[in-house]
């Protein structure tokens, strides 16, 4: 299958130039093409060598004069500019992973030895950029049947896969809340059995993952996900406390875990905004502390939104989110979510709109 269409773009010609100069084999690979064929835009482009990819990517920068070059020589990638797009190269790789670490045992390879270690199979398709096949699909994992049947899923053993890279098992996740794709079913429970590697993934890079999901057009599917394969017990812990629900002579109360994620979907059919969405995942993030039951009342969480205002701080700590005025925003819009209900009601005091209005202050809207 010939994808010439998907390389038009000018700096592909060139790179095909500096590529046949210094001899190597490139090929565009992972994102760019997946995105293409989804018909989605990408300015991220991957390309992979059979060779030194630092060695292309400064003869790429050369030949278009582009002073927006880095390199990082102990990982054998660099990065071009190329007007908006961002390029990196990265040489053709085999890796092996000690079980207690992310970072690999990297040794040069083929294009077939660096299809093979990545993710996912819609992920592990290549575009030739050489002269003999130029513009040439490379798919060995049928990629694009599952690109068209929507599956995520492995290139090669899922155990092998999350065990070397677990952060590959919330990017499955990810990928599948993003694109609302299926994940394979033998994908799906190896990310049960290995969930407890995530224990060596950096908090950034999990919190990075988590953020994404938050993003997507329904995340409540992402949530579900990692909830299911009991990922999400270990990463948010907190948010799992909200399950559940407690019957005492026969009265009970909301699940308050899939509350939350109904009011997060809720909530991302009127903004893109991460922080007010965040705000919508920890609004009720207290109510197992606050918990009580009276026999004449029933249930109550009484000031669970003043507990949960408290709380933001720390979660914020732990998950490395910003402690600036973002973290300030999720804590107030928790602390006075409560309020607007009492303005909905049919007899509302002025004083009541104007102390809502100096508390909220810029929050407001």
């Amino acid at each position: 299958m010939n994808l010439i269409e998907a390389i038009s773009h000018p700096l592909f010609a060139k790179l095909r130039v500096t590529s046949a100069r210094l001899g190597v084999r490139s090929y565009v690979i992972g994102g760019y093409v997946r995105d293409y064929l989804l018909g989605r835009e990408c300015k991220d482009i991957d390309i992979v060598v059979e060779g030194r990819g630092i060695d292309l990517a400064k003869a790429f920068a050369d030949d278009i004069g582009s002073d927006g070059f880095s390199f990082f020589e102990n990982f054998g990638t660099a990065m071009v500019m190329y007007d908006d797009l961002q390029v990196e190269f990265v040489g053709a790789r085999k890796e092996s992973y000690r079980r207690e670490s992310r970072k690999p045992i990297v040794e040069e390879g083929t294009l077939q030895d660096d299809q093979i270690r990545r993710d996912f199979t819609i992920n592990a398709m290549s575009i030739s950029l050489n002269d003999a096949d130029y513009g040439e699909l490379g798919d060995p994992f049928d990629g694009l049947g599952d690109l068209k049947a929507g599956i995520i899923r492995t290139p090669t053993d899922p155990d092998v896969t999350f065990s070397d890279d677990p952060l590959r098992m919330m990017r499955a996740i990810r990928f599948a809340t993003q694109l609302d794709f299926y994940i394979e079913d033998k994908t799906y429970k190896s990310i049960a059995k290995n969930k407890d590697r995530i224990g060596i993934v950096s908090q950034e890079r999990i919190t990075e993952e988590l953020n994404k999901i938050l993003m997507a057009a329904v995340p409540s599917k992402g949530f579900r996900h990692l909830f299911d394969t009991g990922v999400l017990h270990l990463i948010f812990p907190d948010f799992v406390k909200l399950h559940g629900v407690d019957i005492i002579d026969g009265r009970g109360h909301k699940d308050n875990f899939y509350h939350t994620l109904q009011v997060v979907d809720n909530v991302c059919l009127l903004t893109d905004d991460l922080w007010l969405r965040w705000a919508a995942v920890l609004h009720d993030i207290a109510k197992p502390a606050t918990k009580r039951y009276y026999p004449k009342q029933g249930w109550t969480f009484h000031g669970h939104e003043d507990l949960g205002a408290k709380w933001v701080p720390r979660i914020f700590r732990d998950l490395r989110l910003p402690q600036d005025g973002k973290m300030r925003f999720v804590q107030n819009l928790v602390k006075l979510h409560l309020r607007p209900i009492v303005l909905a009601q049919e007899i509302v005091t002025d004083s009541a709109v104007r102390r809502l209005m100096f508390e909220a202050g810029e929050d407001i809207d």
